[in-house]
């Protein structure tokens, strides 16, 4: 009997959402080391004060750069790394794949949101560093930040999951493409609105990604490892 290939023709097919685990993996443990690289040196401060100014009017550190309209919009955006939103879209998307048969990839996207959740919320516990001051108020600790860190999770790995399922590989760039930006824009609605660091978003987005990636590339040999070994179950044809 003849084993089909079925782990490798997967492999294929999960461009490019697989082919950029490790590559998002490597980058954000590169951009951790960074940070505590200048954490230690002491110049993080002074990198965080810099940038934050560079969104703040001039004479006026507590009010953001622009009309009154991009500040509406800077909060609009930030909403969708809300815990609200992202618990929405976090349930409507299990639900769906759920519905369509896709458990396997239900349960992947419930460890890597849930089980980064409980990451996140444990090292700002952990942490428990200040933010800057502002008009905004913050629930939580600061570093690193929720919204970065939960939206780089859930938007990388939802990305990931719905580019699987897609056979054209333009709607999987642009899917990718798409977690990526809300993603970098979330963080950046933070800075803009002086809720955040920089360095709070920077953590956030190190950790969510290498969260996502590890999880997704865990997924990923345990379905191979699956393919390659149900064949074996299947009787020989006589």
């Amino acid at each position: 009997m003849e084993v089909p290939h079925r782990a490798f023709d997967r492999v294929e097919n999960m461009e490019p959402a697989s082919r950029l685990a490790p590559t998002a993996f490597a980058v954000a443990v590169l951009g951790l080391c960074f940070l505590a690289g200048e954490m230690i040196a002491g110049d993080l401060a002074r990198l965080d004060m810099a940038v934050l100014a560079a969104f703040r009017s001039a004479g006026d550190l507590g009010r953001p750069l622009g009309p009154p309209w991009l500040q509406e919009a800077g909060r609009d955006i930030t909403a969708l790394g809300s815990f609200a939103f992202l618990g929405i879209l976090f349930a409507a998307t299990v639900g769906y794949l759920i519905l369509i048969g896709r458990r396997d990839a239900a349960k992947l996207v419930s460890v890597t949101v849930i089980g980064g959740a409980a990451v996140s919320a444990a090292l700002q516990l952990w942490l428990d560093r200040p933010g800057p001051d502002g008009p905004y108020v913050v629930f939580t600790a600061n570093f690193p930040s929720e919204h970065a860190t939960l939206s780089a999770m859930t938007f990388l790995t939802l990305g990931a999951v719905l580019s699987q399922m897609a056979t054209d590989r333009r709607v999987r760039a642009y899917l990718m493409a798409l977690a990526i930006i809300l993603t970098v824009a979330v963080g950046l609605s933070r800075i803009y609105l002086g809720v955040h660091y920089p360095s709070d978003v920077l953590a956030g987005w190190c950790i969510g990604s290498v969260w996502a990636a590890l999880c997704w590339t865990l997924g990923l040999r345990l379905q191979q490892r699956r393919d390659v070994q149900a064949p074996a179950a299947v009787p020989a044809e006589s």
